[in-house]
């Protein structure tokens, strides 16, 4: 671990003025520190169940019930075992000969099928020229099917598959020490696949190597061949024909021409027909650099394969359709709160939809298209879910966030993540995990020798923590629900305690639920739908009344009776309205709390316990970074160059930010994902408008925020949720 001696004095002198030195040290810490695991008791925790009220069929059987007894194994372990084989030469062409043993099914006619359908014969017929008789029709369907299928897949090469599985074991082996893939999530995969219908699986792209990885994990567990969907475009002719031959699928240029071209309409018509696997992945070339950059690592690592519980898309298209409700736009729900014309947050979803409006998509009726988007978040929140927590994840947190010694706090969120559900990708001793992950680390922080044991460390400024900040996101979904309320409950005590006042002075303050409720709203339809993720048959008060809760039971929040109230276990007088007695059974919760009239008497209290402070603190700066570069994007309104493209203003946002965060420090906001997102949300607030023109859509600024006292009041509304 490097020191660095020479700018000791000037980073100790720097750190100390931003509050972000960190000791690595053991001392008053015991023993039950010194392991870290990546279970709580007896089971890891489970991931990634998909949706009860949207699936529940899939939900109770493509559960398998003994999948917390099962642990992880290797796909790229390869031995003797694992053939039909023995002896001292089957050890040494183990790999060769398990390739050979691979199932690949037969390829079915599958253009004889596509040329039948019922869409692709009723679109052909038109196109055939006038006076052409039955058989020259059949040539001219023909002709077009095949030059569409011809460009969007091939008979998979049984040969060139075990060559390449044969290669890329011995490969992978190279690569890494082990691809661990969890037996019970496989289970449930091999129980879906048994009812007989096609598998269709998404991936979130956790890395480059997906595109080739993945399907090499699905062929070794005897799925048979994955048709995996690739980008046209980042591929040479050579490469596609290649990948065509081992499962690959192009999508044709033309599938996404407007709806208006009569070019694009047969290429959809055979997409749908042939069913083509949602999402793209990236190119061959871009994972061969990847891998380029990786061949010359000394330390070989270790991957995980994710996969979150099957569900039917027959089902979910089924029940879906029930659960949607009246929405409205962000403009009309919170621009009246932002401005002061009103204070009642309307009892309606938020109708935001960023989800890229492709050919195909639009292809869709619009209610099939609403349907496709929420599917996405299902998918996406399911995703989210079943990935695990890295180290450096929770290292780049508590860099950025906390102020103690990293020993003790990393073990404590660690312990937090699992006891909220979510699984986390390490284990072993305690301080070889944090140098472990200070050394992955090391090209961020600065680690200063200050005793003979004790290390300070010190994330870097500039680019250093704008890393640091995109590691610290991954960990934002296993406490979303508690920043959401910190920030919204600093939001509510923005007017009444001063933000630099002792925290005995915001303990006294009393909170009705009907004020936490309002102010949680706000948070929620501030913040964009990617980050929430929630999922779409939830509603958003069911959402605030869950994050209530969790701030209760993490020891942030204490009832308080106020002498007008009923006393909490006084339930001799309890009756249930007419209004619960109504309610649809979907509508419940754990608790009797959405009958938000009954909750005009409940208050609480800020928990005045030694360690709440620091908590509070942590949670709401894991929404800083965020709320932080919305703040500025509202600062920068009236200096940005209007009207401009989508494209053109982000970057102009972006170079403020990465200018103000050179000034005040705040470089974690400088990150353009964020200026994208501002931007984003800024137009769905009716903040910016986007107009029409000649060259293309351009952004305006709205003349309603074209008055700089509105601008104020939008950065004033962001920076109350923001606790410095």
């Amino acid at each position: 671990i490097a020191t660095m001696l020479e700018g000791r004095l000037q980073t100790q002198q720097r750190s100390s003025c931003n509050g972000r030195e960190t000791s690595l040290s053991s001392s008053g810490f015991g023993m039950k520190l010194e392991a870290v695991t990546p279970f709580l008791g007896k089971y890891r925790p489970f991931v990634g169940r998909c949706c009860q009220t949207c699936t529940p069929k899939s939900w109770e059987s493509l559960f398998h019930r003994s999948i917390m007894d099962l642990g992880f194994g290797s796909v790229i372990l390869v031995k003797e075992e694992n053939t039909r084989f023995r002896g001292w030469l089957v050890r040494r062409l183990c790999y060769f000969l398990w390739s050979l043993e691979q199932h690949i099914p037969p390829c079915q006619d599958a253009p004889q099928k596509i040329m039948e359908s019922t869409g692709v014969q009723k679109i052909l017929s038109g196109k055939a020229p006038e006076g052409a008789g039955e058989g020259q029709v059949s040539d001219h369907v023909k002709k077009e099917v095949q030059r569409i299928l011809g460009h969007i897949q091939a008979p998979p090469r049984p040969f060139l598959l075990r060559l390449f599985s044969w290669v890329l074991l011995r490969f992978l082996n190279c690569l890494f020490l082990n691809v661990q893939l969890h037996k019970g999530q496989m289970k449930m995969v091999h129980k879906a696949a048994q009812e007989g219908l096609p598998l269709v699986l998404l991936s979130t792209h956790k890395s480059l190597l997906d595109g080739i990885l993945l399907p090499f994990v699905l062929l070794s567990q005897g799925l048979g061949v994955l048709r995996v969907a690739w980008d046209p475009h980042t591929c040479s002719p050579a490469l596609r024909a290649l990948l065509r031959n081992l499962g690959g699928l192009f999508m044709p240029p033309e599938a996404n021409l407007s709806l208006d071209s009569s070019e694009g309409v047969l290429a959809r018509t055979v997409v749908h027909a042939a069913s083509v696997p949602l999402g793209l992945w990236t190119g061959a070339l871009a994972v061969l650099r990847s891998l380029r950059n990786c061949w010359g690592r000394s330390r070989r690592v270790c991957v995980r394969v994710h996969l979150a519980q099957p569900f039917s898309l027959q089902e979910y298209t089924i029940n879906a359709r029930s659960c949607w409700s009246s929405r409205q736009t962000l403009e009309q729900l919170l621009q009246p709160v932002v401005l002061g014309q009103c204070t009642a947050v309307p009892d309606t979803e938020k109708e935001q939809e960023w989800t890229p409006i492709t050919g195909p998509l639009l292809a869709l009726r619009a209610e099939d298209q609403f349907l496709v988007r929420r599917l996405s978040c299902h998918v996406l929140n399911a995703s989210v879910a079943s990935s695990a927590v890295m180290s450096t994840a929770i290292m780049a947190a508590l860099l950025l966030f906390k102020h103690q010694k990293l020993l003790g706090e990393f073990s404590w969120l660690t312990e937090e993540t699992l006891l909220r559900g979510f699984d986390v990708g390490f284990s072993g001793q305690l301080r070889c995990l944090v140098q472990h992950t200070l050394t992955l680390l090391r090209a961020h922080v600065a680690l200063l020798r200050v005793h003979q044991r004790d290390l300070l460390v010190v994330p870097r400024p500039g680019p250093g923590l704008t890393h640091l900040a995109r590691l610290s996101a991954e960990l934002l979904p296993a406490f979303l629900s508690e920043a959401v309320g910190a920030c919204a409950v600093r939001g509510l005590l923005a007017g009444r305690v001063p933000p630099e006042g002792p925290w005995e002075l915001q303990g006294v303050e009393l909170l009705s639920q009907n004020e936490l409720y309002r102010q949680i709203l706000l948070l929620l339809h501030l913040l964009p739908q990617d980050l929430l993720l929630l999922q779409p048959c939830q509603s958003s008060y069911c959402y605030c009344q869950e994050v209530l809760d969790r701030l209760i039971q993490c020891g942030l929040l204490v009832a308080e009776e106020t002498p007008s109230s009923r006393t909490a276990c006084d339930t001799g007088r309890q009756h249930l309205s007419a209004k619960l007695l109504w309610k649809p059974s979907g509508d419940f919760t754990d608790s009797d709390s959405d009958d938000f009239e009954a909750a005009e008497g409940r208050y609480f209290r800020i928990s005045q316990q030694s360690r709440c402070p620091d908590f509070f603190l942590f949670l709401c700066r894991l929404l800083g970074p965020l709320l932080k570069a919305f703040a500025q994007a509202a600062s920068f309104l009236h200096q940005g160059q209007l009207p401009d493209t989508e494209s053109g203003y982000t970057e102009q946002l972006f170079q403020f930010l990465q200018a103000t965060a050179q000034e005040e420090g705040t470089f974690e906001c400088a990150d353009p994902n964020l200026a994208i997102s501002a931007v984003w949300t800024f137009r769905d607030l009716g903040v910016l408008q986007q107009i029409p023109s000649p060259t293309g859509p351009r952004l305006h600024l709205s003349p309603t925020f074209a008055v700089r006292d509105n601008q104020d009041k939008l950065e004033q509304f962001i920076r109350q949720f923001i606790c410095n």
